[in-house]
C-alpha cells in the first residue's frame, strides 16, 4: 500500500478496502454453544456495576456484576499520590458529571468464564471471574483514565484508549499481558477492528470538557484524527484527517470530532457521528470522501447553548442492522432514537428515551437496543418498523452496551 499524504486521494480503491473496519460489539465466539448464553452486558457507569440482560425480546435481567470489587484499594492508592487524585477529581467534575467513572465498555472471555471491564476513573482494565466476581487480572494504562476498547473478530484481543495518553494498549483478553500499544490523535476514543482482524481503528476527539465550543474556536480542541494501524505490528498504516474530508464536502462548520462510527457490511462505507451535530456522516472509503449527510430533527425543548450538552455531544451511539439496510441513532440530548433507512437516510418514528448514550444490536439482529443513561433503563427497537418493543430498568447511569456470553445456568457471582 502507497504511502498516505493528508489531502491526497488513494487512486488504489483495493488498498483502502483493505483497510476499512466494521465494529466489534459482538462478544467472543463461544467455545460451546451448548454450554453458554447469549447476554447482554450494560455497564452502569456512575454506580460500578453491569447489569446482565437477555440478548433478544424483553430483555429481561439475568444477573449482576460488582466491577469495582477491588474499590478500597484502588481509592486508597489514588489518596496516596497527589497527581493521581488531581486527574481522578478532575474527571468527577468534568466528563462525570460530578459522579466517578466506575465502568466505561466490557467484553466476555471466549469461553464465557469472565469479563473484561475498562473503568476510567481507575485508569485501568480488569477482568473479572464470573463465577466468584473477584478479579482475574488488572492492566494499568497509561495516563489516568481508560476508555473505549475493542474486541478483535476472534474473541483474544481487546484494544483500550488510554484517552490521557494518547495512547491505545492491546492486551490479551485472557492473561492480560499487554501485544502491543501505538499513538494516536488527542483524547482517543472509538476502537474498531476490521472484519478479518487484519487492521485496528482509533478515533480520537480532542478536548470536550473545554467551554470553547463555538465553531469558530473548534481549531482548540487538539490533534484529531482517525489512525489505523496493522493489528500485528501495531505499526500506523494510514492516518484520516476528516477535517480535509469535511471542507472539501463544503462543511466548514462542523466538528472533525469522529465519535461512535459502524462500517457497512461490504466494508466499502463508514457511518459516524461528530461532535455537536443532530446527525451523521457516510465516508466513502475507495472515493475516500465524505458522501451524505443526514441532518436529524432538533427537540425544541434541548438547550441550543452547546456548552451544556454533555462532552460535546448532541448525538451519541449508531448502530446497522446486519443486511446493512437500517441504522439505529441515539440522539442524545434530544432525547429520543431513530431508524434511518440506509438508502433513504428516511428517519422512522422518534422513540421517545432519556438520554441515549449507546446503540447496539440485538442478539437476534432484530433490535436496536439503546442505554437510556437519564433515565437508567435499556430500550430496543424493531429495525423494521421503529418502533419500541422492550424496556428493562439498570443500574446509575448505563452507558456501553455489548453482546457477549455467561454459562447457561449463571445467574450472578456466587455470593454476589
Amino acid at each position: 500500500m502507497p504511502a498516505f499524504r493528508p489531502g491526497h486521494l488513494c487512486s488504489v480503491a483495493a488498498a483502502l478496502t483493505l483497510i476499512a473496519g466494521v465494529p466489534a460489539t459482538a462478544g467472543a465466539a463461544p467455545h460451546d454453544t451448548a454450554a453458554l448464553r447469549e447476554v447482554l452486558f450494560v455497564g452502569n457507569n456512575w454506580e460500578g456495576t453491569a447489569d446482565v440482560v437477555e440478548s433478544t425480546g424483553d430483555l429481561a435481567r439475568v444477573g449482576r456484576i460488582d466491577v469495582v470489587p477491588d474499590k478500597e484499594q484502588r481509592l486508597a492508592e489514588i489518596r496516596a499520590d497527589p497527581v493521581r487524585w488531581i486527574y481522578f477529581t478532575a474527571i468527577r467534575n468534568s466528563v462525570g458529571e460530578g459522579h466517578d467513572q466506575y465502568v466505561d465498555d466490557m467484553y466476555s472471555t471466549p469461553d464465557g468464564k469472565s469479563v473484561v471491564v475498562s473503568r476510567p476513573s481507575f485508569a485501568d482494565v480488569v477482568s473479572l471471574d464470573l463465577a466468584t466476581g473477584r478479579v482475574n487480572w488488572r492492566f494499568a494504562v497509561d495516563g489516568y483514565r481508560s476508555d473505549h476498547m475493542a474486541l478483535s473478530p476472534d474473541g483474544t484481543r481487546v484494544a483500550v484508549s488510554a484517552s490521557t495518553a494518547n495512547t491505545v494498549h492491546v492486551l490479551d483478553i485472557t492473561t492480560g499481558r499487554q501485544l502491543g500499544e501505538f499513538a494516536t490523535g488527542d483524547k482517543p476514543h472509538e476502537n474498531i477492528f476490521s472484519k478479518d482482524g487484519r487492521h485496528l481503528w482509533n478515533m480520537s476527539i480532542g478536548e470536550v470538557n473545554t467551554s470553547l465550543d463555538a465553531p469558530w474556536l473548534d481549531w482548540t480542541k487538539g490533534d484529531r484524527r482517525i489512525t489505523v494501524v496493522d493489528a500485528t505490528t501495531y505499526r500506523q498504516v494510514r492516518v484520516v484527517d476528516m477535517r480535509e474530508r469535511l471542507d472539501a464536502a463544503g462543511l466548514e462548520g462542523h466538528s472533525d470530532a469522529v465519535r461512535p462510527a459502524v462500517f457497512s457490511p461490504d466494508e466499502s462505507k463508514v457511518y459516524f457521528q461528530v461532535s455537536f451535530f443532530n446527525g451523521f456522516l457516510e465516508y466513502d472509503l475507495a472515493s475516500d470522501r465524505i458522501t451524505r449527510v443526514k441532518t436529524l430533527p432538533k427537540n425544541p425543548a434541548t438547550d441550543e447553548d452547546r456548552t451544556t450538552w454533555v462532552n460535546d455531544s448532541r448525538h451519541h451511539g449508531i448502530s446497522m442492522s446486519p443486511d446493512g439496510t437500517k441504522l439505529c441513532v441515539a440522539g442524545t440530548m434530544d432525547d429520543y432514537a431513530t431508524v434511518v433507512d440506509r438508502a433513504t437516510l428516511q428517519e422512522g418514528p422518534l422513540v421517545t428515551v432519556s438520554k441515549p448514550y449507546w446503540a447496539t444490536v440485538s442478539g437476534d439482529g432484530r433490535s436496536c437496543v439503546v442505554s437510556e443513561s437519564g433515565a437508567d433503563r435499556v430500550t430496543a427497537i424493531d429495525f423494521a418498523t421503529g418502533e419500541k418493543t422492550a424496556t428493562v430498568p439498570v443500574g446509575d447511569h448505563p452507558q456501553r452496551v455489548r453482546l457477549g456470553h455467561v454459562p447457561r445456568d449463571w445467574t450472578g457471582p456466587a455470593g454476589g
